[in-house]
């Protein structure tokens, strides 16, 4: 699936509408250049959850837990890991296989970790669309119902 966004906002409301729809044990794998969105859409994702306090890219911690919302949010950033086996040192598994919703910022870096249900966003910009636009490529893994 194909969207296109014109501004911040709309990226942001896409990811609300993603995580409203969102389930137990689903797996969100966010591709895409620096500056192109992906925190934008998981503030709105996190939104989606009910999550209200601030959600930013936990780049330095590569994991922010936020247990307020209907279901766990499980917010990676992985820019920072040189190899993926660095992942196990943070169990990871436990939040891809547990019982709240994974979303990982940069996973193309990890791609070999990421369970085939996952479900792939790929944000990317057009500059002959214009500075704000962006597309926004969406593929359900093997089983993501929605």
């Amino acid at each position: 699936m194909l969207k296109e966004t014109y501004g911040s906002e709309e990226t942001y409301r896409l990811g609300e509408e993603m995580g409203r729809k969102a389930e137990p044990g689903d797996v969100y794998a966010l591709t895409g250049d620096l500056g192109t969105g992906k925190t934008v859409f998981a503030q709105g994702f996190a939104a989606g959850l009910g999550i209200s306090g601030y959600v930013n890219s936990p780049t330095f911690t590569i994991l922010q837990v936020y247990e307020e919302g209907r279901l766990p949010l499980y917010h990676f950033d992985v820019y920072r890991i040189e190899e993926p086996e660095e992942m196990e040192e943070i169990g990871y598994e436990d939040y891809f296989y547990g019982d709240g919703v994974t979303l990982i910022e940069w996973a193309e870096l990890i791609d070999v970790l990421l369970p085939d249900r996952a479900f792939r966003i790929n944000i990317s910009k057009d500059p002959g669309k214009g500075d704000d636009y962006r597309r926004i490529e969406m593929l359900p893994g093997n089983e993501v119902s929605h």
